[in-house]
């Protein structure tokens, strides 16, 4: 569809277009509480909470108070909804700043100040330098004669250099005066996101032009919220505004992106909800037999002898609402929590400052820092990822001479003075070229300053330029001595056109190859003479084709086409741009972590193997081995595909080389259309993967056949090609570099440096991950704990779904006894970060599972039994024949449930600060001091309990007796596993204690996962944070495998092992 936007007419725009108001609220006043809630109840389990709430409620089933559930489900619920109206006002507060900044406008002629959220669709806007940009105009005029102004984008693509643009041709030469009075038409696209193209045209209205059509660009626009800089005035005409810009068009919330860890939970949750219910089934029907057979019979216990039709639910959902704290219902509120503290943990490491330009690491994304411990596949980019982005002329090769050497560069030769004397007629075009290309891109790099030096007559006012992207190739055109693209009556001389393209004579692609190999980016440079009558056929092509608004790039190309024939190659440009520091490091620790990397580039393959030797990525021959697939047909990539499968299965059977494979953009399509399963295997064999002449839609391509896979991925890139890459990854992580701030603005997390991501992931990740697990599978194991002395309880009282406990206990234990110490194992670290780094293969355990999966579950879950037959039987047999109120009983029972949870946190605790020791034993002082309040209140229904509890000796020994009971023999197989099977991270733990030297690499040498899983002795029920599961294993396709599964969009099933070192 278009848009017609009249010029200084804004009533015919007034009711069809929306005005300039900007709102990104996600509530308002009204719907802010049904919307939230909905938003609440959406997921499982808070409508399972919702659901045991509302059977509480029916008086004749809940064991417990009601409140023992509302309580802490209007708690969560708060603490959610408060934090999501907390940001809900910021941004309403942003959009009202915006909203109401005054900006003078032109209305019927007349200059007016009015808030930007009344600007409308056809008024004319007048900016000053530095004004923020209030909707996206069209360019009418500047207070450069030139009609050029300058804008800052930062704020839009994240880049900080200045950008130039330009009034529409139609308004050249229009008085300052007369543009308040300016009429016209725009006839444009309806509101789109792509920032970079605005296909439009524009008639003006006489006096000031006789309705001739004017093509309109991307550069004659300023985009809302750009800034007006080193420009005194610029005006133009809204033609998108409020949310329909833009930059409105692009805002969004982004999908939220599961972790592996939240999947585990989730499964863990529902395998405990099946057991749940399979417990209230068996417990429901033996309450029912009991009652039948027994219950009536007792005079006290006051059953009728008949009951409603519904009688036989009573007993099974009063168990269900005694079990239904089998799932901890503050698990999502800690995990967030702890979660948010991981990301601020990232954002204050001042070791991933970046010492150069003070860019601090940031994590966008507070919700996946467990990944980070789990990535398996590193996409990377390269051009200003893996090195510096500074390009440096080194050499070049000029009428089959080359120039530059290993210790200088070609701006050292003294080329132009070789030049001079045995080429003079190829002297002058040879350097105007590479003067006019600096020029165009705004480079301020040495081939300008030298070329500059030179003092060639060029004069830039009156060249025309284009440049265009045409079959792969980088193109730019200079017509030399023209002014807006018609020839002078005077000018006689031929017009020279100078573009890139790949090179034909021998001597050239002789030194394109030797650059490649050498590393260096190459430039090839020719030229052709333009006969004046075939310059003016094909401007007039040029002008129909750039005005269309259907289509408009691919009719451009196809003019632009024609000019590309029988060129005179001048020479080759070579430059450098060199690696950043710590890359080669960084990668090589990563990659004995196990983790495989991909680079995916733009450049040549020649260039891209010599940037993947210098960066580790593979091993040099004979130790390292690459292969190559080509071909421009399905046949050929058929042939080259397999031949580089073969090869790799049976390398990888010896297990004696390191391999890597290359492949192309061309063939890379060809592979992923036609042979995607042989190529999903090759993909899964080879550690290295070196993709070259790759465009973005091919990048977010091979990151989704990972995720396929069941892989956990992370892309890392700097540029806005790498955008779509970063989004579709499990991680994206974006660099703050030189091509702006477009990756680091759509990524999860941002760095300076491609280094800082070695800490990103082994210690910031690890710890994370390590963490997490030990938070999520502790929160079950107090919910489990105290459930199942709850359920042997009803073993003693007839079956019949009482609760021990009373209402205050069990809010008290949910929200406050249990929650308060766990929280601070954010500050755990099993190992120093010292360790880690030196000893990057203990990711492997964070990497295949081991710490967080059904068996380490189970090892919870049996530690939790444990412990509940130990304070159940303990506290029974102690104070059940005494004249005891069950009251007394139940405070025993939650006393020993609290001992017992400062130990288990003590235990599992590698390295104590302050805060924990506090977190720990203040929360057992803290536990006397509230039921001591609590007991000195005669309604509380515990009143003078715990004051009679704490006087008596019994019950201290009692305490004594079931920490004893249940930690001796937890305590006891630890020490033997430490002592005579003890793991990777035990040996490392081991050395640091005793303070010698960590232990040489050689102990704990990388092992491929199945051999892992061999060696290392797992003790699954009392040792749950160490204990290690072959069934955590990541699969893996094998060599003999079919990828049926592939093809069909889900994760393939295999027997073979990917080799991890």
């Amino acid at each position: 569809m278009k848009r017609y936007v009249y010029i200084n007419d804004d009533n015919l725009a007034k009711d069809i277009y929306c005005d300039n108001r900007i709102s990104n609220r996600k509530y308002t006043i009204l719907n802010f509480l049904p919307k939230n809630l909905w938003e609440q109840f959406s997921r499982f389990m808070n409508q399972y909470f919702l659901l045991i709430a509302c059977l509480q409620l029916w008086s004749l089933i809940t064991p417990v108070n009601p409140a023992s559930t509302w309580g802490p489900l209007i708690l969560i619920f708060a603490v959610s909804s408060s934090k999501e109206a907390w940001d809900d006002y910021n941004r309403y507060l942003l959009d009202k700043k915006a909203n109401e900044k005054e900006i003078w406008i032109v209305r019927q002629g007349i200059r007016k100040l009015i808030q930007a959220q009344d600007i409308c669709i056809g008024n004319i806007v007048w900016l000053r330098e530095n004004d923020e940009v209030p909707c996206d105009l069209l360019l009418l005029g500047t207070a450069d004669p030139q009609g050029f102004c300058y804008v800052e984008t930062a704020a839009l693509d994240g880049e900080t250099d200045l950008k130039t643009r330009s009034i529409p041709s139609a308004c050249m030469g229009i008085d300052v005066d007369l543009l308040h009075k300016i009429k016209g038409v725009i006839e444009c696209p309806s509101p789109n996101k792509d920032i970079r193209r605005f296909d439009a045209n524009m008639r003006l209205f006489p006096p000031f032009l006789d309705n001739d059509i004017f093509p309109l660009t991307i550069k004659n626009t300023l985009l809302q919220s750009c800034y007006l800089r080193n420009t005194e005035w610029a005006c133009g005409v809204a033609v998108y505004t409020g949310n329909q810009t833009k930059l409105g068009m692009c805002r969004g919330i982004a999908e939220p992106k599961l972790t592996a860890v939240d999947a585990m939970i989730d499964k863990l949750t529902g395998a405990v909800f099946v057991f749940q219910i399979v417990v209230v089934i068996v417990l429901g029907i033996a309450g029912n037999v009991f009652k039948d057979k027994q219950g009536r019979k007792l005079w006290y216990v006051q059953y009728p002898k008949e009951g409603p039709w519904y009688e036989l639910l009573v007993i099974p959902l009063r168990f269900e609402l005694l079990c239904s704290i089998m799932i901890p219902i503050s698990i999502k509120v800690s995990l967030d929590l702890a979660k948010s503290l991981y990301a601020k943990f990232i954002d204050w490491d001042v070791e991933m400052v970046d010492p150069e330009t003070g860019i601090r690491s940031n994590a966008a994304n507070q919700a996946i820092s467990e990944d980070l411990g789990q990535v398996e596949y590193i996409l990377t980019d390269k051009t200003g990822t893996l090195t510096e982005n500074k390009m440096i002329f080194k050499r070049c090769c000029i009428s089959g001479r080359f120039y530059g050497n290993e210790s200088g560069d070609a701006l050292t030769a003294k080329v132009g003075q070789f030049h001079t004397r045995h080429y003079p007629k190829m002297k002058k075009p040879l350097y105007v070229l590479l003067l006019v290309c600096a020029w165009f891109w705004r480079i301020k790099t040495e081939i300008f300053l030298i070329l500059t030096s030179m003092h060639l007559q060029c004069n830039m006012k009156y060249l025309t330029l284009w440049s265009s992207h045409l079959t792969g190739k980088e193109c730019l055109w200079w017509l030399g001595n023209a002014k807006a693209g018609n020839f002078s009556s005077c000018q006689k001389e031929q017009m020279k056109l100078f573009f890139l393209l790949p090179i034909l004579v021998r001597t050239f692609a002789e030194a394109v190859e030797q650059y490649a190999q050498m590393g260096l980016r190459t430039l090839c440079l020719a030229w052709r003479k333009l006969e004046e009558d075939e310059y003016q056929e094909w401007t007039s092509m040029f002008k129909e084709a750039n005005s269309t608004l259907v289509d408009r790039e691919r009719r451009v190309a196809e003019v632009c086409q024609r000019l590309e024939r029988d060129f005179e190659i001048l020479g080759v440009a070579a430059i450098e741009d060199r690696l950043q520091e710590g890359v080669p490091e960084t990668i090589e620790i990563l990659r004995k972590a196990g983790i495989n990397f991909w680079m995916l580039t733009g450049d040549k393959m020649s260039t891209a193997i010599q940037i993947a030797l210098s960066c580790n990525f593979v091993s040099p021959e004979p130790k390292g081995q690459i292969l190559i697939i080509d071909g421009k047909t399905e046949d050929e990539v058929c042939r080259s595909l397999d031949r580089v499968l073969l090869t790799t299965r049976i390398t990888e059977s010896e297990s004696k080389q390191d391999v890597a494979f290359v492949v192309d953009g061309w063939a890379l399509e060809i592979a992923l259309k036609h042979y995607r399963k042989p190529f999903t295997e090759l993909a899964i064999l080879s550690r290295t993967a070196i993709c070259c002449r790759v465009t973005p839609s091919q990048k977010a391509q091979l990151v989704e056949l990972l995720k396929l896979c069941d892989y956990r991925t992370l892309a890392i890139g700097d540029g806005g090609n790498d955008v779509r890459m970063i989004q579709q990854a499990d991680i994206g992580v974006g660099i703050s570099g030189r091509e702006g701030l477009q990756a680091a603005r759509a990524a999860d997390y941002s760095i300076g440096k491609f280094r800082f991501l070695k800490r990103l992931i082994l210690v910031h990740g690890r710890y994370s991950y390590n963490r997490t697990a030990f938070l999520s599978q502790y929160s079950f194991y107090k919910s489990f704990l105290i459930c199942f002395i709850q359920i042997f309880f009803s073993f003693i009282s007839g079956v019949s779904g009482t609760s021990l406990f009373n209402t205050v206990s069990l809010m008290a234990y949910n929200v406050f006894y249990t929650s308060v110490p766990v929280l601070f194992s954010v500050l755990d670290k099993d190992l120093s970060e010292r360790t880690v780094m030196q000893h990057p293969q203990i990711l492997f355990d964070c990497q295949s599972g081991r710490l967080l999966n059904p068996s380490t579950f189970a090892g919870w879950f049996g530690r939790s039994l444990f412990h509940a037959i130990v304070v159940f039987v303990i506290t029974i047999h102690s104070y059940a024949f005494e004249k005891s109120v069950m009251e007394e009983v139940a405070m025993v029972a939650v006393s020993g449930c609290i001992w017992l949870q400062a130990f288990v946190v003590a235990l599992e605790t590698n390295s104590f600060t302050i805060f924990q020791h506090l977190a720990i034993w203040g929360n057992l002082v803290g536990f006397y001091a509230i039921n001591w309040i609590v007991s000195s209140i005669p309604t509380s229904g515990m009143y003078t309990i715990m004051f009679r509890l704490c006087e008596q000796p019994s019950y201290w020994i009692t305490m004594i007796l079931i920490v004893a009971t249940g930690m001796c023999p937890v305590l006891a197989l630890k020490y033997l596993r430490y002592t005579y099977r003890p793991s990777r991270i035990n040996l490392l733990q081991q050395s640091e204690r005793l303070g010698g030297p960590i232990l040489s690499s050689g102990i704990i040498e990388p092992k491929s996962r199945s051999s892992l899983d061999k060696d290392i002795p797992t003790d699954s029920v009392y040792e749950p944070l160490l204990s290690e599961s072959p069934s955590a294993t990541r699969r893996s396709a094998g060599p003999t495998q079919r990828l049926d599964s592939v093809q069909s969009q889900s994760p393939p099933h295999s027997t073979h092992t990917r080799k991890d070192n």
